[in-house]
């Protein structure tokens, strides 16, 4: 009987405690996933809300406006009427106004607007009850308007409004993610088939991983008391939960069968299993989690969300992993296999096309490196010109008649569809001093030269204490225009007038405001990100490797897979090349909240490729190979899971490219084209042609880092089997 003290590390422990206690390992974890279903039922999940969004300006001038009670605000809409022909404008306007009155929940019918170049009529109404649910109740007012529509063909005539968004956003992304949850689990599970050959080995990873992102998505319920959830959080963590999960079974199961088919009992193989794949997994589980802990450096609801669900599904995977996948191999043994599938279940899993490709690598390892590097850098050459944008509504569908209804409202009336608010906050917003800025603000905006556009409005809260005056900006939005609307109002017009009022906060917001203001935070925060993201990863690398080189190597190895997607982004999305394939329109630049998220996502899952091959390399250098054949053997042997994996991954992801948001078609086309770069050209060229290159200088540590922990990667030396209620225990190396 071996000493318990012996045993080390803690893969290689949990795996020796789940095979030994695999009943309360399997009952443990199935108890673990209902608890926190459970608990997120019962305490609810708290959401972010203005009071915990935004920054700078507009931040605090939206938490002003949020605690001012003012009496919450029907959802407003807007019917365009727009000369196309030489038909009557007129009479079209009046059977709108009509119309709309007759129609049930409509209130707040205004008297027209004329456009300034005289084509286009503009009439506002609110759709009555709560704003969040108005899109429930809108239908009615759309049906209106395009009977109208028919009846004047010569005419447009269209709807649109935070009423209409609402229903045409809820419809759109129901059906999407309704298509995606159809769709990603059978296309997961296919994926496996093939790359197992066996039903019941295909099945685990999927199992586990659905029950991973479950778990996570009850842990933020709590989570949520520190890191309010933001709607799209619960699409990250299934986008991420589902890869990494079916990922890290993955390269489990696919070690302990391969240690099987080369001769070793069931629970030799497990152990090994747990002692390599197992310790990849954990490690870069934990390189995983640093790098979406460096979304809290951003102080963003939306980042910091991501943020919490991310690191919760991630950990949950990494424990069903290390936890209950051992206990459930251990009590399957070799009927993992079982229900092989004729032509596709293989004995040896090498695959023939990388090993080939391996060998031209390692003959020219040099002309190899130069190459990869090379088309690297061409792809990653566009995101020298990477530009930013806030999300506008052409995001969502932008064929759909709302959203072009939106389009065409922002260029006949551009001062309506996102006017600036100016929040000011006193003893009294209805004394004479104010009332004098108020009329000093509105002749400077006539004084404006078109930049700031009539009318202007104000409304009070109950208090008195809190105004709003509304003002048009020119430009769309976020466009040059826009932004220099803004910077006069902020700059000039703003401190002139309500500036001074002797204690008054007088802040400007509205959304281009808080566009302007979201990307001034991530370019402060940026470089927190970035450096605690990329340190922590070196530390670890460096830990876990004892190498200097390893650490360096994979760092600039991953900078490159993300410099790669970032000019794919910019090559697509930013410059419009496969709009209707992809059904988007591009705005000009890349989604602002993308770039940064790409960057920790990437870094961190490109870690579970380099540590895990880099890891299989280390076995045989530490056997005595020299670091050209350890490098042959250890990619060799991996090919065929880490190409399994790159395929899930790449599925996975591509599939969110179908949802109708620009900003997920990013998210999807930029992780599935850096996992495919990745697993392609950078872990099966460049990084066995660097460390040929390298050779024994892949392992230099300098003397005085030399009391850094001894890690050894090679399998465990045999021993006894460990059987469930048996007091011996195998020692498997840390």
């Amino acid at each position: 009987m071996e000493n318990r003290e012996n045993v080390k590390g803690i893969a290689a422990r949990v795996a020796i405690w789940s095979a030994r206690h695999r009943t309360l390992a399997i009952l443990g974890w199935i108890v673990f996933v209902i608890a926190t279903v459970v608990l997120s039922g019962q305490i609810g999940t708290h959401q972010a809300d203005e009071g915990t969004a935004g920054h700078g300006d507009s931040g605090d001038a939206d938490r002003i406006v949020a605690a001012a009670g003012f009496p919450e605000q029907p959802a407003g809409e807007m019917v365009l009427i727009q000369n196309r022909s030489s038909a009557d404008r007129g009479a079209a306007t009046a059977e709108v106004t009509r119309v709309l009155g007759t129609v049930t929940g409509v209130t707040g019918i205004q008297e027209p607007i004329p456009s300034p170049d005289g084509r286009s009529t503009l009439i506002t109404f609110d759709i009555a009850g709560d704003p969040e649910t108005s899109g429930e109740r809108v239908a009615p007012a759309l049906d209106a308007i395009a009977r109208v529509q028919a009846a004047h063909p010569g005419l447009y005539i269209a709807e649109a409004g935070g009423a209409s968004a609402n229903k045409l956003q809820t419809e759109k992304l129901e059906d999407g993610l309704t298509r995606l949850g159809m769709l990603s689990i059978p296309v997961t599970l296919g994926i496996l088939l093939v790359a197992f050959g066996a039903v019941v080995a295909s099945f685990l990873p999927v199992l586990l991983a659905i029950m991973s992102v479950v778990a996570a998505i009850g842990l933020m319920a709590a989570a949520s008391r520190f890191a309010p959830a933001v709607d799209e959080t619960t699409h990250v963590m299934l986008l991420i939960g589902l890869a990494v999960g079916v990922d890290y079974c993955l390269f489990y199961i696919r070690r302990e069968r391969d240690e099987r088919r080369a001769g070793a009992d069931p629970h030799r193989a497990l152990m090994i299993a747990a002692q390599t794949s197992g310790r990849s997994i954990w490690i870069s589980g934990l390189t995983v989690i640093v790098a979406m802990a460096g979304m809290f450096f951003t102080q963003d609801v939306v980042f910091v969300s991501f943020a919490a669900g991310t690191i919760l599904v991630v950990a949950t995977a990494v424990l069903g992993s290390l936890t209950v996948l051992p206990a459930v191999l251990s009590a399957l043994g070799d009927r993992v296999d079982a229900i092989k599938i004729p032509g596709l279940y293989r004995r040896n899993s090498d695959g023939r096309v990388w090993n080939a490709l391996l060998k031209v690598v390692l003959a020219k390892p040099l002309i190899s490196a130069l190459i990869a590097v090379a088309a690297l850098g061409a792809l990653a050459y566009p995101a020298l010109d990477l530009k930013t944008r806030g999300q506008s509504i052409q995001d969502i569908a932008p064929s759909d008649p709302v959203v072009r209804a939106f389009v065409a409202i922002g260029e006949a009336f551009p001062t309506k569809n996102s006017p600036a608010q100016v929040v000011v906050e006193d003893d009294s917003v209805k004394s004479p001093e104010f009332q004098q800025a108020l009329a000093s603000f509105t002749t400077a905006v006539r004084q404006s030269g078109g930049k700031l556009a009539e009318p202007v409005t104000v409304e009070v809260n109950p208090a008195g204490n809190v105004a709003v005056v509304s003002v048009g900006l020119a430009g769309k939005e976020s466009d040059s225009v826009a932004v220099d609307a803004l910077k006069l109002l902020r700059e000039d017009v703003v401190p002139d007038t309500f500036g001074r009022i002797g204690g008054a906060t007088a802040l400007v917001t509205g959304s281009t405001a808080g566009g302007v203001d979201y990307n001034a935070q991530l370019a402060k925060t940026l470089p927190m990100v970035f450096t605690f993201v990329l340190g922590l990863a070196f530390v670890l690398l460096l830990v876990s490797f004892r190498s200097v080189v390893v650490a360096v190597t994979g760092l600039l190895l991953n900078l490159l897979s993300v410099a790669a997607c970032y000019g794919m982004l910019v090559f697509v999305f930013q410059y419009g090349n496969f709009e209707d394939q992809l059904g988007f329109v591009s705005g000009g630049g890349i989604t602002n909240w993308i770039p940064m998220f790409l960057f920790v996502i990437l870094f961190g899952l490109s870690m579970d490729y380099h540590v895990f091959v880099v890891s299989r390399i280390r076995e045989g250098y530490d056997r005595g190979l020299p670091t050209r054949e350890a490098v042959r053997e250890g990619i060799g042997r991996t090919a065929g899971v880490i190409t399994s994996a790159a395929v899930v991954m790449v599925a996975v992801f591509a599939l969110f490219a179908t949802l109708p948001l620009t900003a997920t078609k990013e998210l999807g086309i930029g992780l599935a084209a850096a996992v495919l770069l990745d697993a392609t050209i950078v872990r099966a060229v460049l990084l066995p042609s660097v460390m040929a290159l390298l050779g024994r200088a892949n392992w230099w540590l300098p003397k005085w880092l030399g009391w850094l922990p001894e890690i050894a990667h090679e399998p465990p030396a045999p021993a006894g089997p460990v059987r469930a209620g048996d007091d011996r225990e195998l020692t498997p190396v840390s």
